[in-house]
């Protein structure tokens, strides 16, 4: 919106003796003449504005109308502009680079590099390879309705498979384990359910709005799943894997270059998957239950490749 761009040059131009206005359009990814009507509007607002030509020229507010003020250590900067560019990785949005830019703007001319240097010693980087434009867009959408307390319908999948039509008021968005996740109030179960984005599809958001109730947030878990731990006994390619799955004192060495593991695992399809995707490096040594179920789901895929019936 234009208005907070408005607000975020500013905030630059009361931290700074003075900017260029291609600066301030690649801050923005805006052109030079968008930020020129700006510093119109910002000049017809009352608040001061001056202009330098030449090479190190640029623009400035008035430095009679400045106040100096430094709420926030280099530190403190580095900080929040490592945590923004991570957010806006996977939530790229008008709001977010104008939050990018005012944090900028706290930055003292001189040490604008070595900051700017510091702060991208840290990428995290939540986006997948391949990148996924519809996720996005419901994302926007459902931040959309959040801050306008308007209700969502879709239809939803649930883990068997199962198709649902839901209307739901939004609360929550939640990232976890790389899967986007919304926590809201299913009007058709009476209850604050979870939805995974990935099995949501055909989301509207409805023009009907809705009063917000009291949320606790509490935990993100699945409904009604309990953890069990495994013994397992891997390969080394698989341990930076695990030590980031189950921790360091959970991956211990047993000889012969191989590691031992205690597993967090949950008794579940995903998680049977991820231990048949690791192959021939990862052997599940107890419980035994477990075990045995790996070799009946492999004994399934063997069959379909080889053409017979898995029944038999």
């Amino acid at each position: 919106m234009k208005i907070d761009r408005l607000i975020s040059i500013i905030m630059i131009l009361l931290e700074r003796d003075k900017v260029s206005a291609s600066k301030l359009a690649e801050m923005f990814e805006v052109t030079p003449r968008t930020i020129f009507r700006d510093i119109d509007s910002i000049n017809q607002a009352g608040i001061p504005i001056v202009t330098y030509p030449g090479v190190r020229g640029g623009i400035a507010i008035m430095e009679q109308y400045k106040i100096e003020k430094r709420l926030f250590t280099i530190s403190d900067i580095t900080a929040l502009l490592t945590g923004l560019g991570s957010i806006h990785s996977t939530l790229s949005g008008e709001e977010i680079l104008n939050a990018m830019a005012k944090v900028k703007g706290l930055i003292p001319e001189e040490q604008v590099r070595e900051i700017e240097q510091k702060s991208g010693q840290i990428v995290i980087d939540h986006a997948p390879w391949l990148g996924n434009k519809i996720l996005h867009l419901k994302l926007s959408d459902i931040r959309a309705a959040m801050d306008d307390h308007r209700l969502l319908a879709f239809s939803y999948s649930d883990q068997a498979g199962r198709q649902s039509s839901r209307e739901v008021e939004p609360y929550r968005l939640i990232m976890k384990d790389s899967n986007w996740y919304l926590q809201g109030y299913c009007t058709s179960r009476q209850d604050f359910r979870i939805f995974r984005l990935s099995r949501i599809t055909a989301l509207e958001v409805l023009e009907g709005t809705f009063l917000p109730r009291e949320f606790d947030p509490g935990p993100l878990a699945p409904p009604g799943q309990e953890m069990i731990t495994l013994k397992l006994l891997i390969e080394p390619p698989l341990r930076d894997l695990m030590l980031e799955l189950a921790g360091e004192e959970n991956v211990i060495a047993c000889g012969d270059n191989r590691f031992t593991v205690h597993f967090p695992f949950a008794e579940n399809d995903f998680g049977y998957n991820m231990l048949l995707r690791m192959g021939d490096q990862c052997e599940c040594l107890e419980p035994p239950h477990v075990r045995a179920e790996l070799v009946r789901r492999i004994k399934g895929l063997l069959a379909i490749y080889e053409g017979e019936d898995p029944g038999l």
